[in-house]
């Protein structure tokens, strides 16, 4: 993901990873080329995964959009001290896009938000932020430019939780 679009370097940024290997040139230079496997599915599980190998560490803050966000934000909420778990309901179907099936929420291919998830996050105490009730703005259009404001809430609250363990 580029750091015009998260505001991070790539080193930064945690996601899918696709396989590469090594190899060497007619002049013996070596190079890496992408291979067509995936290495890790951020997505579910591969979440977690993809952060504990990344970063080698338990986040103190996360911020979800969907079931695939779960174990992510259980793994967050399992660390010890403080812990910040967030989700972002798109449930606005005016400003930005309104998915669920929680809620009576339509079930669509933008995205999932079960209400399983929704009841966990209830039960759980993590902040569900409603784009309809919670969010006083009007989107651009880019989902890009949201996702970056989520992002540097993530880092603020990172540096923030830091401090305090």
């Amino acid at each position: 993901m580029p750091r015009r679009c998260t505001g991070f370097p790539p080193e930064q940024v945690v996601g899918s990873a696709g396989g590469t290997s090594y190899g060497y040139d007619k002049e013996g230079k070596p190079f890496l080329t992408k291979e067509p496997k995936l290495l890790l599915n951020d997505d579910n599980a591969g979440k977690p995964e993809g952060i504990h190998l990344m970063i080698g560490r338990r986040p103190y803050a996360a911020v979800g959009n969907s079931t695939g966000d779960r174990q992510m934000l259980e793994y967050t909420k399992a660390g010890d001290g403080a812990r910040l778990a967030m989700l972002v309901f798109h449930d606005d179907a005016q400003r930005e896009y309104a998915y669920g099936p929680a809620q009576g929420l339509p079930d669509t291919k933008v995205g999932t938000f079960t209400q399983e998830l929704y009841d966990e996050a209830m039960k759980d105490g993590w902040i569900v932020i409603s784009m309809k009730n919670d969010c006083r703005f009007q989107l651009n259009r880019r989902p890009s430019h949201f996702r970056v404001r989520f992002f540097q809430l993530n880092r603020r609250l990172t540096r923030l939780f830091s401090a305090k363990s």
